[in-house]
């Protein structure tokens, strides 16, 4: 693909990397998905910028993030909100913004400027980050090192290319406008809600420790990241401690260690573990974990199969409405390139 510009990172905060929707299939090579933790924030970014739903952006954990634009472009951000500016005017989450050559990007690092601030959010570029694909992927792979930019995490002064938008130039320099976010349950005290099936050992745990699951407020320690959120509350117990074989894990997975604290894992987590699994998160209610602030409260409801199959349904019309809306107002819309990845894989 050619080259049609380029951004520059002048600070990569905390932690920021190349995702798109993830690598799949590749589960039984030990290869994991990977991909941006909120592939809704990720979609919705690239569809505000005229892009196909896979195309690289970039995830930024925590703010305090620079960036600066060499081509005439046009951006989005999603999920939580830093305080973006854009060369000292405010952009917020879910806008679709021109930019200039030479503007800047800036997120402030979190909690300087809200007590709101949460952990990540994802930006789109009309066009995409045009790396090379690595096993029908441009994400990073942090832990195994490869794809992305040179298998890492941003660096100052790292410049990546960007490519060729579906956007022309009217529509590339077209005033901003924006879309409203989606909404995630919280419950009286301000506590995320995360919908959970029972897992395969759910049984093998005490009357006690599974009514703890649901019932607890649980803490996300600091120790989390994008292999696992870590979680902190009443101690979970087996009815009788015995060693497991591994078994086939998936991001969503909460494993409880013998520590009895509950691990949930995510996008970069192994595909194989040998703690019991305990449940495991809807894929339709992931991009909320993947937003949820370190110290932040959780709240767990057990739902069945069909409610979990119904909530994602509910994501795909979401997003389909959408389509329409940006439609109606004469924004494009490209397919979606199933060689790339595929939003809707369950792997």
């Amino acid at each position: 693909m050619r080259a049609e510009g380029a951004l520059t990172v002048l600070r990569p905060g905390l932690l920021a990397s190349v995702q798109d929707l993830g690598r799949y299939g590749h589960r039984q090579q030990g290869i994991c998905p990977g991909g941006a933790l909120d592939a809704l924030g990720l979609t919705l970014a690239n569809r505000l910028v005229g892009n196909c739903d896979n195309a690289a952006g970039l995830e930024l954990t925590l703010g305090g993030c620079e960036i600066r634009f060499e081509a005439p472009t046009r951006i989005a951000l999603t999920g939580d909100d830093f305080g973006a500016r854009l060369d000292g005017a405010p952009l917020w989450p879910c806008w679709s913004v021109p930019v200039q050559p030479g503007q800047v990007l800036r997120l402030g690092p979190a909690n300087e400027w809200s007590a709101k601030a949460g952990l990540r959010s994802w930006l789109a570029v009309a066009g995409g980050i045009d790396v090379p694909p690595v096993i029908g992927s441009r994400s990073t792979d942090l832990k195994a090192g490869f794809g992305g930019h040179l298998g890492r995490a941003l660096k100052k002064g790292d410049r990546l290319p960007l490519g060729v938008p579906s956007l022309d130039a009217v529509r590339l320099a077209r005033r901003a406008f924006g879309l409203r976010a989606p909404d995630w349950e919280q419950d009286k005290d301000g506590a995320a809600v995360l919908r959970v099936m029972p897992g395969p050992e759910f049984e093998q745990f005490t009357l006690a420790a599974r009514e703890q699951l649901w019932g607890a407020a649980w803490r996300i320690t600091p120790q989390s990241n994008r292999m696992g959120i870590r979680l902190e509350g009443p101690e979970l117990k087996r009815k009788r401690n015995a060693d497991m074989l591994s078994s086939a894990v998936i991001p969503g997975t909460i494993q409880v260690p013998p520590s009895g604290q509950p691990i949930i894992l995510m996008g970069d987590a192994q595909t194989t573990g040998g703690y019991p699994r305990i449940g495991v998160v809807i894929r339709a209610d992931l991009w909320k974990l993947a937003r949820a602030p370190l110290n932040g409260r959780l709240r767990l409801a057990e739902v069945d199969a069909a409610a979990a199959l119904q909530a994602w349904a509910e994501q795909r019309r979401y997003l389909a409405q959408l389509g329409q809306s940006l439609a109606a107002a004469g924004w494009p819309l490209p397919a979606h390139n199933p060689a790339e990845g595929e939003s809707h894989h369950a792997d």
